[in-house]
């Protein structure tokens, strides 16, 4: 295939990652995009332990349980000529890294406020990572038909937070009990409201052009009118929508609506395919330390593993690598490669997703997620290429590994259980569901976390899929660093005064195990030629440019 063909084929590529405080209606919403597209004919929804029914995106029992997202899922559907890769992060705070990973394989992304709680916690957390990144927001103001905030004040709010300007592409009519519908500023027509249901009743909707504003005033009275004083203000002072300032991340389109009952969501979903952008040309850093760019519909295969996910289907104990494809095409069959290792991969098989379903892959072009089945040899931030790209291509960098911050000691309830312990804790290390560090010098397994909600998620997990009971105790440690030197000399120094505080984590990197900040403080000061890495890929990067 040319490079031409694959250019039309990316630029019909849109990946988006759906990003939220947890409650703002963000799993509600994925569903209700993946019906509107015809991706599925009704949507689950979140509810209470014993439903029948759940999201399409929830897919772990314990996420089921609970009603919360604790992983990311991974959909793809098609709409309007357009491949649209949606992924579904948890909200929660505790998975944050899961979530961080996730918006390093996005191209955009969209972000979920309660109309009543405007911009909360961990919602300004995941803003920061998008600005870091200079990923392009959108933003859905969700459950207008509760009483909530003023949206002129909102939109002050998400301006503050998000330090850019906001450009309404939608505006209400009214908000609670007396929510009458969106005004779409983009197509001049008032889309009226009512309760949706689990099928899409978009269809029934009743749309009334803004040349019939007489009309609307009648039947809507003061709302409608403060609506038409506030559109006429933003007209006045918003600046209007600039393509090339939102995809630099430096605006946001706003709509307004009501995931739970299917109203706004049509007015979302054409604004990714006509706003959100195509995947652009990613960095690569080679071993010299030397970095490059790789054009999106260059010829060869090329992506990275953002995701690392084990017993998506426990009666097959599988392990899928999700990669996200940066350049070229995969067909299928294609000889890969792990730049790490330099060694061949060789899944057995290649599937897209639509959650915990299925299905095999014939082709894929940059901005599609795949996954690998696979039996080991892959880890997160791996770099996968065709057979045929130069062992110098280089790693695709910036997937976070944070060091964590609270640490619990794992204790066996059954010794004859400890090769199924060892099998477990390996491969939820490696799909960086929790951070699994073993002592050099001997002694229990350790556990560290960003959050506590990881270790009780952890125990579930590894009593539900490798049927193992572990007690989790406490640890005397209280934060982690990962270290390198250049200087043998002075690293053979270190490692031996510092025997007990040493641990390889899943990667085989070498951190070092705190006590407290007054620990690494004095540590650092005994050992200056010693770097101690608060992110791992920073330890990965340091290393390989020794090499």
């Amino acid at each position: 295939m040319s490079n031409v063909q694959i250019a039309d084929e990316v630029q019909r590529r849109r990946t988006f990652a759906i990003i939220s405080h947890p409650d703002a209606g963000k799993t509600t919403l994925t569903e209700k995009l993946l019906l509107f597209s015809g991706a599925i004919h009704i949507a689950g929804s979140v509810k209470a332990r014993k439903a029948s029914r759940h999201a399409t995106s929830d897919w772990m029992e314990i996420e089921k349980q609970r009603g919360i997202s604790v992983a990311s899922s991974v959909m793809q559907m098609l709409y309007r000529d357009c491949v649209i890769n949606l992924l579904d992060t948890p909200g929660h705070k505790d998975f944050s890294e899961d979530t961080y990973r996730v918006l390093t394989a996005v191209d955009a992304a969209l972000m979920v406020i309660d109309a009543a709680n405007g911009v909360e916690p961990q919602t300004r957390r995941l803003i920061e990572v998008c600005r870091q990144r200079d990923t392009p927001i959108l933003t859905f103001v969700n459950k207008m038909d509760r009483e909530g905030k003023e949206p002129l004040e909102l939109l002050d709010e998400i301006e503050q937070e998000l330090g850019m300007p906001c450009v309404p592409m939608t505006w209400p009519v009214g908000q609670g009990k007396a929510f009458g519908g969106i005004v779409d500023l983009r197509k001049q027509q008032m889309r009226l409201f009512k309760a949706g249901a689990d099928k899409r009743s978009d269809e029934g909707d009743e749309v009334v052009p803004l040349s019939q504003a007489d009309t609307l005033r009648a039947r809507f009275g003061h709302d409608y009118a403060l609506a038409e004083q506030n559109i006429e203000l933003l007209t006045a002072a918003a600046p209007a929508f600039d393509e090339a300032a939102f995809v630099a991340a430096k605006q946001t389109p706003v709509f307004f609506g009501s995931g739970v009952n299917n109203f706004g969501v049509q007015e979302v979903l054409d604004a990714l395919v006509d706003l959100a952008p195509p995947p652009a040309s990613r960095h690569v850093t080679r071993a010299d330390g030397s970095e490059h760019e790789v054009p999106p519909q260059s010829a060869g295969f090329s992506g990275v593993v953002f995701k690392v996910q084990a017993n998506m289907d426990p009666s097959h104990r599988d392990r899928i690598a999700f990669v996200r494809v940066n350049s070229g095409r995969y067909t299928s069959g294609m000889k890969l490669r792990v730049q790490r290792t330099a060694k061949e991969l060789r899944p057995t098989s290649v599937v897209t997703f639509l959650s915990q379903r299925r299905e095999a892959v014939e082709e894929a072009y940059a901005g599609d997620i795949i996954g690998f089945t696979t039996h080991g040899g892959v880890q997160l931030g791996d770099t996968i290429t065709d057979s045929e790209a130069p062992a110098s291509f280089g790693t695709y960098t910036g997937l976070p590994f944070f060091a964590p911050e609270l640490f619990q000691t794992v204790e066996l309830a059954n010794p004859m259980k400890s090769k199924q312990l060892q099998q477990g804790l390996l491969q939820l290390g490696e799909e960086g569901a929790i951070q699994v560090f073993r002592p050099t010098v001997g002694g229990s397994m350790l556990l560290g976390a960003v959050g506590q909600l990881q270790f009780e998620v952890v125990q579930h997990r590894l009593k539900a899929e490798y049927s193992v009971d572990v007690r989790l105790t406490g640890s005397r440690f209280h934060g982690a660093r990962w270290v390198t030197c250049d200087d043998d000399a002075a690293m053979r120094k270190f490692t031996d005064e510092a025997a007990s505080k040493l641990a390889l984590d899943a990667a085989d990197t070498l951190a070092y195990l705190m006590t407290s900040p007054y620990d690494l403080r004095l540590t650092q000061d005994r050992h200056p030629k010693v770097v101690f890495h608060p992110l791992r890929e920073h330890a990965g990067l340091a290393l390989q440019q020794a090499a």
